[in-house]
């Protein structure tokens, strides 16, 4: 059975698509703010999107944050520029297999479709 029109959902359930907090209402906890609200609902596979983000934070990052051995730097326009000018194939190419430094999936056990949400992420950063 569906909550009464104007109940509360239970705590940690999402609202119903489309649903709007009450005027005045304060986010439910652990709610992103609603900048970053946008932003997500227009980035396409939304759920892979997060997926790639969090193996970024446990995988890619030891890299991609300080620029070892020449990978690009997350955020760093210049430095991804040119590689996302030879196409986003070439680019989930080098990420699954591998390319130069970087082991295939980055020495992670992900998914190739997680790995590529991951390169969508860092790619995300610099658009």
């Amino acid at each position: 059975a569906a909550p009464a029109e104007g109940a509360a959902p239970a705590e940690g359930a999402a609202p119903a698509e489309g649903a709007a907090p009450a005027e005045g209402a304060a986010p439910a906890e652990g709610a992103a703010p609603a900048a970053d609200a946008g932003a997500a609902a227009a980035a396409p596979a939304n759920d892979k999107l997060a997926e790639g983000e969090a193996l970024y934070k446990q995988i890619c990052f030891a890299c991609h944050d300080a620029g070892v051995a020449g990978a690009p730097k997350l955020g760093d326009k210049a430095a991804w520029d040119a590689r996302i000018a030879t196409g986003m194939d070439k680019l989930y190419d080098a990420a699954v297999n591998g390319l130069n430094a970087m082991p295939p999936k980055g020495g992670s056990s992900a998914s190739d479709e997680v790995v590529k949400a991951a390169v969508d992420y860092m790619v995300k950063s610099v658009k």
